[in-house]
């Protein structure tokens, strides 16, 4: 189990939704108990309330996406498409930028772009004449990524955010196809309602489903809503290049835990987590069984076979690319022979998968516990 060959499924391209449901909950939902083999129930999403415990603690990544993806041109006409992942340093946001670059050729340090608006058109800035510039501030690095300097050249630099959510598109995953850029649905359907702190270049899709009627039903149940931040980052989307899983590390991303959502885990609950992100932030804040540290940290935990949970028990989570490390951990989670069972029911029912697709409701493998 230590090959990530050993989580392969077979997944014909039509079940890649394309789009969200017509509504948030209507995506369908498997539910998958802990039988051996699992019994498995097709459902909606809608219908999730009553399969949580009562009194549980429900916890949300509640990290919003930012309009991430810039285009941009060479001053000799060649395009570029910029994908900003992050501060390069998370204390100077208006420093420069971890980014990835596509272009036809490398692009060298010290290479200034011209932005480019949603026309084509090179950007002004909006308060002065001028084109807005990207310059390129790095060598490539080892990870592929390169630092970028936006509205360089400017004493006072149009803050980065800001510009992003003038000029940036939403940054969809590459199985999604859109023969231009994202549309408003994807702008408005490629966030989750509760989504707070910007800062994510992808969304925790698994709480893609909730809606304002869903939480009022978890609330009837006396199930609380805790939030915590981790915004999704490269590590959680790149591919798996080492094939030996004991030898794989994950690039850090960021997170934080509030100190109520701390002190809800704390108080003995079941916790069930939305999504592989979440899972991720409240195991690398463990600091024993039912107890996180509260506050901002970072992580690049990797989890895989053999890793003793201490704070989930249950998992919603969307359906995830074969070989990838959101399917490892969802296998350490539930059992790799009960979830490949399940991925094979949901492939031959027509499920929708990846991150407009359909859900799954899984608890924790007796054999994963501390």
């Amino acid at each position: 189990m230590w090959s990530i060959a050993d989580y392969h499924y077979d997944l014909p391209a039509a079940l890649i939704a394309q789009h969200p449901a017509d509504r948030r909950d209507h995506a369908r939902l498997l539910a998958v108990d802990r039988s051996d083999p699992p019994a498995l129930r097709d459902l909606r999403f809608a219908e999730i309330a009553p399969l949580l415990p009562a009194g549980a603690v429900l916890v949300v990544n509640d990290t919003r996406v930012i309009p991430a993806r810039l285009r941009a041109r060479k001053p000799t006409g060649g395009n570029v498409e910029l994908l900003l992942l992050e501060p390069a340093d998370a204390d100077r946001p208006a420093g420069p930028w971890v980014a990835l670059a596509r272009s036809h050729k490398p692009l060298r340090p010290g290479a200034e772009l011209v932005l480019l608006d949603a026309a084509g058109r090179p950007a002004g800035r909006g308060d002065s004449a001028g084109e807005l510039v990207a310059r390129i501030a790095s060598p490539r690095r080892d990870d592929g990524t390169v630092l970028v300097e936006l509205d360089a050249g400017r004493s006072d630099p149009e803050p980065p955010l800001a510009l992003l959510e003038r000029l940036g598109d939403v940054p969809l995953p590459p199985y999604i196809e859109r023969r231009g850029a994202a549309d408003s649905t994807d702008r408005e359907r490629y966030q989750t309602i509760y989504a707070r702190e910007p800062g994510a270049v992808a969304a925790p899709t698994a709480g893609l489903h909730f809606t304002p009627e869903l939480f009022a039903a978890l609330s009837a149940r006396g199930i609380a809503v805790a939030p915590l931040t981790l915004h999704v980052g490269l590590g959680t989307f790149a591919p798996v290049r080492e094939p030996d899983l004991r030898r794989l590390r994950l690039h850090s991303e960021r997170y934080d835990i509030p100190e109520k959502t701390a002190e809800l885990i704390a108080s003995g609950r079941p916790v069930a987590a939305v999504g592989t992100t979440a899972v991720r932030a409240l195991e690398a804040a463990a600091a024993g069984p039912r107890a996180v540290r509260p506050g901002p940290g970072a992580t690049s935990l990797f989890i895989g076979p053999g890793f003793g949970f201490q704070i989930v028990d249950h998992l919603v989570t969307n359906f995830h690319l074969p070989e990838s490390t959101l399917l490892v951990l969802t296998c350490a989670f539930a059992g790799r022979a009960r979830v490949l069972a399940a991925y094979r029911h949901a492939v031959a029912a027509g499920y929708r998968f990846y991150s407009y697709g359909d859900a799954m409701l899984l608890s924790r493998d007796p054999s994963a516990a501390p």
